[in-house]
């Protein structure tokens, strides 16, 4: 016993050792921390610092937190503990819309995406970004970083970065040093007044460029400057003053160029050769009144052209344009060709123009366009009566048909050929901020749509949106809104429901009539039962107590008002005389007068007070008696 005892008890100690370190690792790995700064709030892997009035970073961020959120607090760049940089776990850290002056210091090595937008930093140190080597993402937006005051060399110390954004800063060139695998670069809102030639020499792997909103001119862009951006996709140079598209643009690659708002007046044949990639092209917002014959020819995947605001001439170099619209696909959506001159022309849009309609000096000598054929797709122009043409701003018409109570079917038509529309609905009345905006992209050449799963007498508000080849829209553009209002639960028509109100008042005033009748006749009734009942209680002189006649061996009997004889009517009683002398007050048990046979048996009993009571016969089983 002794042995087994302690055998149960070493064994006990192991179970719960190997229990109890199992629990450990659980709670290590469930919950990787045990406590949070006095001044955050913690949930899960998540601290939330922000909004607190905090002029340094809280001590006590422990290993296990990822995102830290320090935004909106007065935080300068002597608040950061020097523990805070070797909290290994922190991942995501929010510093937008503090104090800092400089780019600062003992961030979390491993921080992988850093907010630093809204600040005031002014400088960039190598020694900052050479701290974190995992960064790969990182907002410098809206601060007031200059050119001097970017070290040489800054961000390439950040190996990893990935996504570089430098809006709305007092940079007047392209910082040196960018890091090698750089894939975003936004550099817009700037004061960049040239770039240098070798400015992205070392960035192949850039796919995204955003330069708008800068002073650039033709002669500040260097030639060749893009050209070794192999891997560039989208490049945006709009609100700049470029009177011509730079030249030697990444035709391998780039996707997507954007030229608005400039003082473009001329656009050479040779712009966009070599762009055999590029799909979508902005040209709106310039100076342009011609276009050389054949620009576009290069551009075999475009489908979206964007060619609004311009000073369109629509005399005879136009024509080439009129005829290359008629060759387009269908699957293109080109905007904004609308002649501004001659006057007998302007506002009319020039796909619509027919070639009889612009007269060429005699002798001009026509490019032979278009200089090469598309599988044109377009159907017929539609044709308008004599008069004015459809005016711009590619209209639309949007018309309903309320199905029931919960559908609608929308239909529209268009003028124009688009790549594919988007419908929008919303319920609207009092709750209209708290009911959801569903939408649905259909293809261009789908023209209706029916909207299920309404709700029943509510008026819904449906948009009709057109989309470019990416599907993106400007609001305000090529829109169209109305309202409609669906049908209630009920089945009937509104004749049918006339109707029926019509028979529900004939029988609500039918039924009315009829109750008041009933009342009467009611009331009439009553009154001539109590008259008769109080006539027949009158008439009768001799009243007799007797409540009911039924035929049992109950009754009940009362005496006159000279108590001398007791009275009882019912079939199994007499009238009997008790000598003519006053009844005394007392008990009185009465008995079956019946013999077997149905006669009567009763005979005289004296009693020793000389009274004389009723008594059964002989052949009566028991003897019963009544007593005064």
């Amino acid at each position: 016993m002794e042995f087994q005892a302690g055998f149960w008890n070493n064994d006990c100690t192991s179970f719960f050792r190997f229990w109890l370190t199992v629990l450990l690792s659980l709670h290590v790995q469930f919950s990787p921390v045990s406590s949070c700064p006095n001044e955050c709030r913690c949930d899960r892997t998540f601290v939330y610092c922000n909004e607190r009035s905090l002029m340094s970073v809280p001590l006590g961020v422990q290993e296990g937190y990822k995102t830290l959120f320090l935004h909106n607090n007065q935080i300068n760049n002597a608040g950061f503990p020097l523990e805070l940089h070797n909290v290994a776990s922190v991942e995501t850290v929010y510093l937008y819309g503090n104090q800092l002056d400089e780019f600062p210091l003992n961030l979390p090595r491993n921080v992988r995406v850093l907010h630093l937008q809204e600040n005031n930093i002014q400088t960039i140190s190598r020694a900052a970004l050479a701290q974190l080597p995992m960064l790969e993402e990182l907002h410098l937006d809206d601060n007031s970083i200059s050119t001097v005051g970017v070290e040489e060399g800054a961000f390439r110390e950040a190996v990893s970065l990935k996504l570089l954004f430098l809006t709305k800063n007092h940079l007047s060139s392209i910082p040196i040093g960018l890091p090698a695998d750089l894939k975003e670069l936004r550099l817009d809102e700037n004061r960049i007044a040239d770039i240098d030639e070798d400015a992205f020499q070392n960035v192949t792997t850039l796919q995204r460029l955003l330069l708008d909103g800068n002073l650039l001119e033709d002669d500040a862009i260097a030639p060749g400057t893009f050209q070794d951006l192999v891997n560039l996709k989208e490049l945006s140079l709009a609100r700049n003053s470029l009177t011509t598209p730079p030249p030697l643009l990444p035709g391998a690659s780039l996707t997507k160029l954007n030229l608005q708002e400039n003082q473009m007046d001329t656009i050479k044949v040779t712009a966009f050769n070599g762009l055999s990639k590029l799909e979508k092209l902005d040209i709106s917002s310039n100076q342009l009144q011609f276009l050389a014959p054949g620009v576009f020819d290069g551009l075999r995947n475009l489908r979206h052209l964007n060619a609004r605001n311009n000073l369109w001439c629509c005399d005879c170099s136009i024509k080439w344009v009129i005829a290359w619209l008629r060759s387009l696909p269908s699957v293109i959506n080109v905007r904004g060709f609308t002649c501004q001159s001659p006057e007998r022309v302007r506002g009319m849009v020039i796909r619509e123009l027919t070639l009889d309609a612009i007269d060429c000096p005699a002798g001009t000598v026509l490019h032979p366009w278009p200089t090469h054929s598309y599988p044109s797709t377009l159907p017929p122009l539609p044709h308008f009566p004599p008069g004015p043409l459809p005016p711009y701003e590619d209209p639309l018409k949007i018309s309903f048909h309320v199905v029931n109570s919960t559908c609608i079917d929308v239909s529209w038509e268009s003028y124009f050929t688009v790549t594919a529309y988007k419908v929008t609905w919303v319920k609207m009345g009092q709750s209209l901020m708290s009911d959801i905006t569903r939408e649905r992209t259909v293809p261009g050449y789908q023209r209706r749509l029916s909207l299920s799963n309404l709700e029943p007498r509510s008026i819904y508000r449906i948009c009709v949106y057109v989309l470019d080849t990416l599907n993106t829209y400007r609001p305000g553009e090529d829109t169209i809104c109305s309202e409609a209002k669906t049908k209630s639960t009920s089945t009937y028509s509104e004749s049918e429901q006339a109707a029926q109100q019509d028979n529900t008042s004939t029988l609500l005033l039918a039924g009315v009539i009829g109750g008041a009748a009933l009342v009467v006749l009611v009331t009439l009734l009553s009154l001539f039962c109590w008259h008769m009942h109080k006539k027949s209680r009158s008439s009768s002189s001799k009243w007799k107590y007797n409540r009911g006649r039924r035929k049992d061996d109950y009754c009940e009997a009362g005496t006159k008002k000279d108590n001398s004889i007791l009275e009882m009517t019912e079939t199994s009683f007499q009238i009997v005389s008790l000598n003519n002398e006053q009844l005394l007050k007392g008990d009185f048990k009465i008995q079956p007068i019946y013999t077997p046979n149905g006669g009567i048996g009763l005979r005289d009993c004296h009693l020793s007070n000389n009274s004389i009571a009723y008594c059964k016969s002989s052949n009566v089983p028991s003897v019963d008696f009544c007593h005064t």
